[in-house]
């Protein structure tokens, strides 16, 4: 099957760069970011902060907004579970394991969302199959926080993706801040990961260009620019994100479904509306694949980009793919290019549908995140 599948610009950062050269950084050891040695770092993640996002309403993030701003790549497909895993380990998802939003555990023949979906027939520690930045860090005598919302403390994804580190909960954006302050004047060697949820969720309802999402976004930025007045000196700062965003109307919505052939054989729709991994029946071959994937090409090329998982693994989407991670990537891939969102209108549960902001595809104002240096880091 023919496709045309974005590739990587040489030399380009990734996400999977950030935490474990700031570990370098705490040890005092060169590294791939040119970090300078710090006594502690507080790796600020602001949930679907893209970079042309940040770029387009850099005058409502006064402080942010005026300091340089490198683009890194995030993964595919540019989702939190994804991208924060990445984050997190540093490593690409065909390694760590969580390859979308939701995807096939084939042993119990389901769909799991990698966010919320945890129980006893996907443990944690075993399904993300890496050790953490947190966790190698300790190993070095550097102690890790991880600073976010109280209700996430004891999740799946947080032993998932956390292991290695202190937890602290903090409800609000200023506690979140306030929490890192304490941990950063303790004097003590430390790594901190400090996660800001809301601007993804107000994207989500209202979109990334609404009055609500500018509001989270000043909100955070003058959180920020309080936080950087207080640290002591030695303490270096940085500020990415997970991914970016794209809004999409309701008008923009593509019932895929009801074109039956592009389901045909299809066991489980998987993935996210923007980049969706279909799962074919026990025993489909790689025929069975390439065909489907003509399908979908020839009804959706002009607007999204296809690819059986074959293709999606030989053109490095997922990095190198460790056997045991293979059959949780879709046996056809379909990634929007775009401003349009893939639904299946055949489940009675179809709340999904008011989302607005929209992510998990391949298109810079998704992928593409910013790096902002502050603290002891800044230039």
């Amino acid at each position: 099957m023919a496709t045309m599948l974005p590739t990587e610009k040489p030399g380009a950062r990734s996400l999977a760069e950030v935490l474990p050269n700031s570990a370098r950084s705490l040890a005092g050891e060169s590294n791939d970011l040119d970090l300078p040695p710090v006594r502690s770092v507080v790796v600020v993640v602001v949930d679907g902060l893209g970079r042309s996002q940040l770029a387009a309403r850099a005058g409502h993030a006064r402080f942010l907004g005026a300091r340089p701003r490198e683009a890194i790549t995030s993964v595919f497909p540019t989702t939190t579970a994804a991208a924060l895993t990445t984050l997190t380990t540093g490593v690409a998802p065909g390694q760590h394991g969580l390859v979308g939003y939701r995807t096939l555990d084939a042993a119990n023949d389901r769909l799991v969302n990698q966010l919320t979906g945890w129980d006893d027939g996907m443990v944690p520690e075993q399904w993300q199959r890496e050790a953490t930045v947190f966790e190698q860090a300790a190993a070095g005598g550097i102690r890790s926080y991880a600073v976010g919302p109280s209700k996430f403390r004891t999740s799946g994804f947080t032993r998932a993706v956390l292991r290695g580190a202190d937890y602290r909960g903090a409800n609000s954006i200023a506690e979140r801040f306030t929490e890192a302050r304490r941990i950063v004047a303790t004097g003590e060697p430390t790594l901190t990961y400090l996660y800001i949820s809301e601007l993804d969720k107000a994207s989500h309802q209202y979109g990334w260009e609404s009055p609500q999402w500018l509001s989270v976004l000043e909100a955070v930025d003058a959180e920020l620019q309080s936080f950087l007045r207080s640290v002591p000196a030695k303490v270096g700062v940085l500020v990415t994100a997970d991914h970016g965003s794209v809004d999409v109307p309701h008008r923009a919505h593509v019932l895929f479904d009801q074109a039956p052939e592009l389901v045909a054989g299809v066991r489980h729709v998987g993935g996210e509306p923007r980049c969706l991994h279909l799962y074919l029946e026990p025993g489909a071959t790689d025929a069975d694949r390439v065909a489907l994937g003509t399908l979908w090409e020839q009804s959706e090329g002009e607007r999204a980009w296809v690819a059986t998982r074959s293709e999606a693994v030989a053109a490095g989407l997922f990095g190198d793919v460790h056997p045991d991670v293979l059959p949780r990537i879709g046996d056809v891939l379909v990634a929007a290019r775009k401003r349009v969102v893939y639904y299946d209108s055949r489940p009675v549960d179809q709340s999904a549908r008011n989302m607005i902001g929209q992510h998990g595809s391949l298109t810079a104002e998704e992928r593409i995140v910013p790096l902002v240096r502050l603290g002891a880091f800044e230039r």
